[in-house]
């Protein structure tokens, strides 16, 4: 495909979700079945190898056949994707860039090397170094809250100014006064935040969401993004309440169980019920939601949010 620029990034992307099966291996046949709905739910794009995707438990063939096969598919349906290229050692990262560079995705997602927190010369040295090898592909740079070292807007412009080839950020968002700091970068770069802030977050300049609401209803949060171009008011009452299911149902599951966000996502996915055969287990040696809680966050899903369904 060809590389996007900042602009065209926008919308509400889906997860690649990875599928487990009881020997902790990967269910590739299903993980098929998972790119085609997000597929035909006519989402905006796809990306690989985000936290739902668990890209720190893949060896390098599990990540080569990852995006081999999401490439394949995309390519077939002219459905953009990204991949991520992440990994905590930068070694790796810049291996797994040059690798899928052959896959020609619209841009490559790189975390910041995280067993030490790197200082800003350091943090720009890495992203100088993967912009190259990915050029003429960009960069998004997904910077987490668990990330070890969190960019400030006046980092951020130190980077878009020292590496033109990041166009764009995976980011939490933050309140008034992060927009106004930020403001100065958002002609510049694709802001993207969690899916469940999505009206206030477009409403302030982020171009779209990685999204979460996507894990729940792939095709719901594709009609809430495109309601949020249209009817901003409408959607913004739809987003209080899908903030308030999150907050009250999702967010729990790590807050205050203490588990993982990709066991949450997928929680949230199994609860929304698009691709059955799909469970909640996440890979050793991480801890996964039962079954019935998902069952039971579905439920509440449909009373509280039908039009995600």
């Amino acid at each position: 495909m060809t590389p996007f620029t900042a602009d065209q990034i926008r919308g509400n992307w889906a997860t690649l979700l990875l599928p487990i099966q009881a020997d902790d291996a990967i269910d590739f046949g299903l993980l098929g079945e998972e790119i085609e709905h997000f597929i035909a739910a006519r989402m905006n794009g796809i990306y690989s190898n985000g936290t739902a995707g668990e890209f720190h438990t893949q060896t390098e063939a599990e990540f080569d056949r990852v995006n081999a096969l999401l490439a394949a598919k995309c390519e077939r349906a002219a459905m953009p994707f990204q991949i991520g290229a992440s990994h905590t050692s930068a070694q790796i990262a810049r291996e797994r860039v040059r690798r899928a560079k052959t896959l020609r995705p619209v841009a490559f997602q790189v975390t910041l090397p995280d067993w030490f927190p790197p200082a800003l010369p350091e943090v720009i040295a890495f992203l100088e170094t993967m912009a190259a090898e990915a050029a003429p592909i960009p960069l998004i740079v997904y910077n987490p809250p668990h990330a070890k070292r969190r960019l400030t807007p006046e980092e951020w412009a130190s980077v878009a100014d020292a590496v033109p080839g990041v166009i764009g950020m995976k980011v939490a968002g933050g309140d008034d006064a992060w927009y106004a700091a930020m403001a100065p970068l958002l002609a510049r770069l694709s802001v993207f935040i969690p899916g469940h802030t999505l009206p206030e977050g477009l409403a302030r300049g982020a171009r779209g969401a990685y999204s979460n609401v996507a894990c729940l209803s792939p095709a719901g949060a594709r009609r809430w993004y495109d309601l949020c171009l249209t009817d901003l008011p409408a959607a913004r009452a739809l987003g209080e309440r899908i903030s308030a299911f999150w907050l009250g149902n999702i967010s729990p599951l790590i807050r205050r169980d203490g588990l993982s966000p990709m066991a949450a996502d997928k929680t949230a996915a199994v609860a929304g019920g698009w691709l059955p055969e799909l469970t909640t287990r996440v890979r050793w040696p991480y801890r996964s939601v039962a079954a019935d809680t998902a069952v039971r966050i579905g439920i509440i899903a449909r009373a509280e949010l039908p039009e995600l369904f």
